[in-house]
C-alpha cells in the first residue's frame, strides 16, 4: 500500500482531518514559505498526531545545528531536505532523512545517504508537475517518495507510473492557499481506496 504526506499543514483542524483520513506522515515546513511554521507551533501540533503518523521536518539547504534543534524540540522521526547538500549533513542524525531531488531534464540521481529519495517539481512548492518521462527509477535503490503538483485527479497514474514507497501533497489539498480539509481527505481515499478518477 503506498504510503501518504500530507505536507505544510499549520493548524490543528488540518491536522487531525489528515490523520483521521489516515495520512501515513505529516509535514511541516521550516523553509522560509507561505506554509511556514515556527519550531513551537509545530511542537503544538505534534501533540495530536499519534506514534503510528511519522512528523516530518521541510527544511531548505539547513546547518546541521537546525536540523538538530529542530529534531529535539519537536520530536521528528524524519528530516526532508531540499537544496543543495553535503551528505554528511545527514549522517548519524538521531531520525530518518528524506533527499529532495528536482527532476529537470537529464538530471543525474544523485548518490544520497538519505533513507528516501523525493521527486519533486523544479519549483517545490509550485503545485506544479514535473515531466514525469524524464524520470527513471530503475535504480534507485533508496524507497521514494512523488511530490510536485499531485491532486486526487492524478495521483493514481502517479502510483501507476512510478510505484512508489510514499506520494506527497500540499498544494493539491489546498482552496485559495489554504489546507482544504475535503480535499486532504479525497485525496488519501483515492491513494489508500483507489476511488473512481470521475470528479
Amino acid at each position: 500500500m503506498t504510503k501518504v504526506k500530507i505536507c505544510g499543514l499549520s493548524t490543528a483542524e488540518a491536522v487531525k482531518t489528515a490523520v483521521e483520513a489516515g495520512a501515513d506522515y505529516i509535514g511541516f515546513v521550516f523553509a522560509p514559505s507561505k506554509r511556514q511554521v515556527s519550531l513551537e507551533q509545530a511542537k503544538t501540533l505534534s501533540r495530536a498526531i499519534p506514534d503510528s503518523v511519522k512528523k516530518v521536518g521541510v527544511f531548505v539547504s539547513p546547518s546541521r545545528a537546525e536540523l538538530l534543534e529542530a529534531i529535539e524540540t519537536v520530536g521528528l522521526d524524519l528530516v526532508q531536505v531540499h537544496g543543495q547538500l553535503e551528505n554528511e549533513l545527514l549522517l548519524d542524525l538521531p531520525c530518518q532523512t528524506i533527499q529532495a531531488v528536482q527532476v529537470k531534464g537529464d538530471t543525474p540521481l544523485p548518490v544520497a545517504e538519505a533513507d528516501y529519495l523525493l521527486f519533486d517539481a523544479p519549483v517545490a512548492g509550485s503545485g506544479k508537475t514535473f515531466d514525469w518521462g524524464q524520470l527513471e527509477t530503475a535504480h534507485v535503490r533508496q524507497p521514494f517518495f512523488i511530490a510536485g503538483g499531485l491532486d486526487a485527479n492524478n495521483v493514481r497514474q502517479a502510483i501507476q507510473t512510478f510505484s512508489p514507497f510514499a506520494v506527497d501533497v500540499s498544494s493539491g489539498v489546498e482552496t485559495d492557499g489554504q489546507k482544504d480539509h475535503e480535499k486532504i481527505r479525497r485525496f488519501i481515499e483515492r491513494v489508500k481506496h483507489d476511488l473512481s478518477t470521475t470528479k
